[in-house]
């Protein structure tokens, strides 16, 4: 039945697809010819969709479209255009730059200093921003990049046969070198008023791309190395690994190298192990909530929350504040402000603070030094990149509410210690005779993970409506082994990169 109602609903979707009117385009610089990323397009003022990092955009409409449907492409210091749907069928889009005459715009009955605009948008912060209770619908993607930079086994001395060269290189050979991984989802997102409740979420629909055979996971590494273990075991015999990465399980044990003056270290790199290894724990036991708590993050990763790591505003005395110019935003006379760290702080970046009410409408911003840095018996695990882009527009009540955001997040993690195998064999009577294979591993992984999130719509709702509302229990994405072009047809959604396009499972 599950099959039945599959198969169902996709012919549904199908055929519902041939009633709805659909553009697609790229969006150009028409100087530089370079794609124009983050542009907000729209269908009659209402809800819209961004362009992705390549300036590709599509966007659907119920229906068919009318001779009063009208589309708006708007970008940061771009003038705006627009078009009649129903018209438009260019497949490029030439944005001209927006030309401000300063003297010809009221700008403030005051040159404010960088410090008073900050100033002003803190005593707007509660203001400007909507925080009632509110459910907005979004398309979230996240995308995990992982390759392995350095992957070397050096066998110093062995006297075990099989745990030789061929040990090692099908040793290196079971773990994959690179794995992309892109997960999706259209979804109704609950929200309250109190940042510290928990939000609700209504899948619509969600996929998840990646291929199986490559994926890295800390007990994927493990589970790979029992494998090729177990394969090499004769009888009457079990092995022993003597490292600090790899648990205990059966013909393993990894505790006896541990001496008490280590316990501490030992403790530490055991809690950052177990640290990862709960995260994957969650993100495979339930997705929905897993995939609900990284958009929350996502969203609360911004300035206007205290617990923010964007903290320019709780502690502006540490930044030095410079403003750059003064530009359009989405038809928004704004200042642009540059923000950099003069004591130990994490982040630069650029605000655009409208004229007119203080608020923040866009900030970029990056890491400018290493965020975490761990090095411990042999495991390190450095966190080096962060940066990202958030976005926000009004809703229906004349208050700011966050309409796109971006996250990239950059770490390594590493493993320099040595490894050894020991073969005890257990009905040799007396002492029993051992062999044994000391080696040298040293592997680099670098990890990247990049998040979209576009709200489409957001409306306020009654306390009533959110308590209401129930989670639908056990949702699972599905499962695609390479790029489907007609999964996503139909919906507005962030517009796929050509990596997300060329993507397939290697058979």
């Amino acid at each position: 039945m599950k099959h039945i109602y599959t198969a169902f609903l996709f012919t549904f979707l199908s055929f519902f697809g041939f009633s709805q009117e659909s553009i697609h385009a790229k969006i150009l610089d028409s100087v530089t010819q370079k794609p124009i990323p983050f542009a907000t397009i729209s269908i009659n003022d209402n809800s819209g969709v961004i362009s992705n990092s390549n300036g590709d955009f599509q966007i659907n409409l119920r229906g068919k479209f009318s001779k009063t449907d009208s589309l708006k492409i708007r970008c940061l210091g771009y003038q705006t255009k627009q078009f009649l749907a129903q018209n438009f069928k260019d497949s490029l889009v030439l944005m001209h730059t927006e030309s401000i005459e300063l003297d010809e715009i009221l700008v403030s009955n005051k040159n404010y200093t960088p410090e008073e605009i900050i100033e002003k948008v803190k005593e707007n912060l509660d203001n400007n921003y909507d925080h009632s209770f509110a459910k907005s619908k979004l398309f979230y993607r996240a995308s995990s990049f992982q390759n392995l930079l350095k992957h070397d086994v050096k066998i110093n001395k062995s006297t075990i046969p099989e745990f030789n060269q061929q040990f090692t290189d099908s040793l290196i050979a079971a773990i994959p070198k690179h794995a992309d991984d892109y997960t999706e989802i259209l979804a109704n997102l609950y929200t309250t008023p109190d940042e510290d409740d928990k939000q609700k979420i209504d899948i619509i629909k969600a996929s998840h791309l990646y291929d199986k055979s490559k994926e890295l996971s800390f007990e994927g590494y493990e589970e790979k190395l029992n494998t090729i273990l177990k394969k090499h075991v004769k009888r009457d015999s079990y092995f022993k690994i003597k490292s600090g990465f790899f648990g205990t399980k059966t013909e393993i044990d990894s505790t006896a190298f541990i001496s008490d003056s280590e316990k501490k270290d030992v403790k530490k790199t055991e809690a950052m192990l177990e640290e990862e290894q709960k995260k994957e724990a969650e993100r495979k036991k339930d997705f929905a909530n897993y995939r609900k708590s990284a958009i929350s993050k996502l969203e609360h990763d911004s300035f206007i929350f205290e617990d923010s790591d964007l903290n320019f505003l709780e502690k502006e005395n540490r930044f030095d504040f410079i403003v750059e110019d003064y530009t359009f935003l989405n038809d928004e006379f704004v200042y642009k402000i540059s923000f950099t760290p003069k004591r130990n702080e994490d982040f630069k970046g650029i605000l655009y603070v409208n004229t007119d009410d203080f608020a923040i409408i866009r900030i970029d911003y990056e890491n400018v030094k290493i965020l975490k840095s761990f090095k411990l018996l042999g495991l390190s695990h450095t966190r080096n990149l962060k940066k990202g882009t958030l976005i926000y527009s009004k809703n229906d009540t004349e208050k700011y509410t966050l309409k796109y955001a971006e996250l990239e997040e950059g770490s390594k993690f590493g493993i320099d210690r040595p490894l050894t195998i020991i073969e005890k064999n257990k009905h040799v009577k007396g002492r029993r005779k051992q062999n044994e294979l000391d080696s040298d591993i040293h592997f680099i992984m670098s990890i990247r993970q990049k998040s979209e999130l576009v709200i489409f719509e957001n409306e306020q709702i009654s306390e009533t409506d959110f308590n209401n509302f129930e989670e639908k229990p056990n949702v699972e994405p599905v499962y695609l082994p390479k790029y489907d072009p007609e999964f996503w047809k139909g919906y507005n959604v962030i517009e796929p990169n050509a990596a997300i396009k060329a993507f397939k499972t290697i058979e």
